[in-house]
């Protein structure tokens, strides 16, 4: 009998990776495109921030109903339906931008577009893992989605961007929209019966309302303290966190006097960061606990960010923002794949839509606010941000060292119990 190697994670998890490395070399483009071409429609930094907050508020508002939908269609067919989406607004750009009519407005709407196919792809790709991996094979299934989106967006998507942004400002977008129709078209070809088998096994006799299953996500947060306080933990924490960043890129190019031709550069700096954290995450759980490394994760990354504020130099800053990330990366990977060993497959969905709209949807209203801040000083956010990062982390760090798996491959600890 043929055997699988230990280092596949099989054919549909493969074809999801495949659409995803195409999606994220899209947002690398668009990560640095959109904020330099952000600056030269205007100068007002709340707008800026906006960008940031555009992207970031459809969690705010679809995040819900959406993960209700993902439990209720083909979460395949989503997936390639918001790439698809993705492609059509890229192009939409592009003719804007070629015909010299583009405003920060329309670019603020393309954003908010953008941003409603991100819940869209992103819950349907986070309802999948548990449907095509194995509960042992969860960390190293996020960790390999986090290390290639930062190895595509930072090492690829990014240089690429500001090459293509200093030929021909329309090119970055164009390149944008392309990378999004490969992505729509690999989704398609994740392998049916996966999800034909998980609808046979989960399809209720009677589903409920569309209503009340908008509600279930909530409700099952609420009655579940530990679960409760760890969604509001980081939905505080990712407030001040948006807070912190909200002008990053006036900052960088106004205080830290980064050349835009550089900008691309930082990002693929900072970059690093993100991927050894990637690369560690598994290990350090397995050694340490997954709960005990998610918590020394969370609180060097809010110190670091408060650090940042007292960058003297873009050397310093780039060197404290690639620690933060490497530290941040560690927490993203450990807390989604305490999320996939602990909520049920069928109920995915809903419950990831409703945490992730108190989690993400607070990030835009904290970008708005470090965009007011700002006006005081492009210090300002980091000082406020930070600040407020570590003084959550270390009163929450007791809390943090208890909550989900104590080792990496561990049966995850209920979030029925109630942890101190």
């Amino acid at each position: 009998m043929k055997r699988t190697p230990k280092s596949s994670l099989g054919a549909a998890f493969n074809r999801m990776w495949g659409a995803s490395l195409s999606a994220n070399l899209a947002d690398g483009i668009m990560m640095a495109a959109a904020p330099l071409l952000a600056v030269t429609l205007t100068k007002n930094p709340v707008l800026i921030s906006a960008m940031s907050g555009m992207v970031m508020l459809p969690w705010l508002f679809f995040a819900i109903p959406i993960g209700v939908l993902v439990d209720r269609l083909d979460r395949r067919r989503l997936l390639a339906s918001a790439n698809a989406t993705r492609f059509v607004v890229a192009l939409g750009v592009v003719s804007a931008v070629t015909s010299h009519t583009i405003t920060i407005y329309e670019l603020l709407l393309a954003a908010f577009i953008i941003g409603t196919c991100e819940v869209v792809a992103d819950t349907s790709s986070q309802s999948l893992i548990p449907q095509i991996l194995q509960s042992d094979q969860f960390e190293r299934g996020n960790s390999r989605l986090q290390i290639s989106e930062q190895v595509v967006q930072g090492f690829i998507g990014t240089p690429i961007s500001g090459f293509l942004y200093a030929t021909a400002i329309f090119l970055p977008f164009a390149a944008n929209g392309l990378c999004y129709a490969v992505a729509a078209t690999l989704a398609i070809f994740i392998p049916v019966h996966f999800l034909q088998e998980h609808r046979e096994a989960k399809a209720p006799e009677v589903r409920p309302t569309f209503t009340s299953e908008m509600k279930f996500g909530l409700r099952y947060i609420a009655e579940r303290p530990a679960l409760r306080r760890l969604v509001l933990t980081t939905s505080a924490m990712g407030f001040f966190f948006s807070m912190s960043n909200a002008t990053f890129v006036l900052f960088v190019l106004r205080t830290m006097h980064l050349r835009p031709a550089l900008y691309g550069a930082l990002l693929t700096v900072e970059g690093i960061g993100a991927v050894l954290g990637g690369l560690a995450a598994p290990k350090l759980s397995a050694r340490f606990g997954r709960a005990r490394t998610m918590g020394v994760g969370i609180t060097a990354s809010s110190f670091l960010t408060l650090a940042v504020a007292f960058s003297p130099n873009i050397y310093v800053f780039a060197l404290l923002t690639m620690a933060e990330l490497f530290a941040v990366s560690q927490w993203n990977i450990l807390l989604m794949s305490l999320y996939q060993s602990t909520i049920p497959s069928d109920l995915y969905g809903r419950i990831h839509g409703a945490r992730r709209t108190l989690v993400w949807g607070l990030m835009p209203i904290g970008s708005l606010l470090g965009g007011v801040l700002a006006k005081h000083g492009l210090r300002m956010p980091y000082y406020v941000g930070g600040a407020m990062c570590a003084i959550m982390a270390v009163f929450s760090l007791r809390f943090l060292f208890t909550v989900g798996t104590t080792a990496s491959g561990e049966t995850a600890t209920s979030f029925d119990v109630v942890t101190n």
